[in-house]
């Protein structure tokens, strides 16, 4: 079976005419984390957007290059956008669960993709919550809104409502930084043990994160990549001037 791959060649994004992203050429490795690091404004969500073609919900944003999802362009004239986001689940800065119950939070996804015996998304919906530490905690509330859950729970929510259409990689854009620290934990830890099924793509702001968890780094400035590595080569032997200046503090 062909392994999963994120291949992005000569990527460039404008948004209002300014160049976002410059000339980005990259290969994402399935089955590790890979935590984007870098600067404040230096592209980091933006490419992470660009990997599901949710930069298309941005105004006056130009699009040139490759995006190869499994060896497809996402990019051609004739890509299948849902078929595209099913592949890619996305765990946000600030959970966002749907208006409805935790139930309804995880099948939601697979009713879109045709899954409507209901037996089956009781399967799925205790099977999601099990992998995310869930279930236990909100087995007998099943019906009850997600709005009522803890801010941490409802990031957990927005993890297991993303495995559930089962997904090749999961995105996630700081999906820690408004959380408190055990939440932040948790989720660490989920990512860690999810890694074995998933290909697990993180912008994260907070070195000392991408340094605990981490198999790859992308290091970005000013819309380019300046280096990517695995992370113990990365961490312990950078290779470029700028990469040096980040790690030590220079700037931030």
């Amino acid at each position: 079976m062909m392994e999963k791959s994120i291949e992005i060649g000569d990527l460039n994004v404008y948004i209002d005419k300014n160049h976002i992203l410059k000339n980005v050429n990259l290969t994402i490795p399935n089955r590790k984390i890979t935590c984007i690091i870098g600067p404040s404004g230096c592209g980091k969500s933006t490419l992470l957007k660009s990997f599901n073609r949710l930069l298309e919900n941005t105004e006056n944003v130009k699009i040139t290059g490759r995006v190869l999802v499994d060896g497809e362009n996402i990019y051609a004239p004739h890509s299948e956008i849902t078929h595209i986001r099913r592949k890619m689940g996305l765990l946000s800065q600030r959970p966002c669960p749907l208006p409805m119950s935790i139930f309804d939070n995880i099948t939601f996804g697979c009713r879109i993709h045709g899954i409507r015996n209901r037996k089956k998304l009781k399967t799925i919906v205790e099977h999601y919550l099990r992998e995310v530490g869930l279930w236990d905690e909100v087995k007998e509330r099943l019906n009850t809104p997600a709005s009522r859950m803890s801010v941490g729970q409802q990031q957990r929510l927005c993890l297991a409502r993303g495995l559930a259409v089962e997904p090749d990689f999961i995105l996630a854009d700081e999906a820690t930084s408004a959380l408190d620290p055990i939440s932040s934990g948790i989720i660490e830890n989920l990512f860690v043990k999810l890694r074995s099924e998933y290909g697990i793509i993180m912008v994260t702001h907070t070195l000392r994160q991408a340094r605990r968890i981490a198999d790859y780094v992308v290091f970005m400035y000013m819309g380019e990549v300046i280096e990517a590595a695995d992370a113990a080569e990365f961490f312990d032997n950078p290779k470029h001037e700028l990469t040096k200046k980040y790690l030590t503090g220079a700037f931030s």
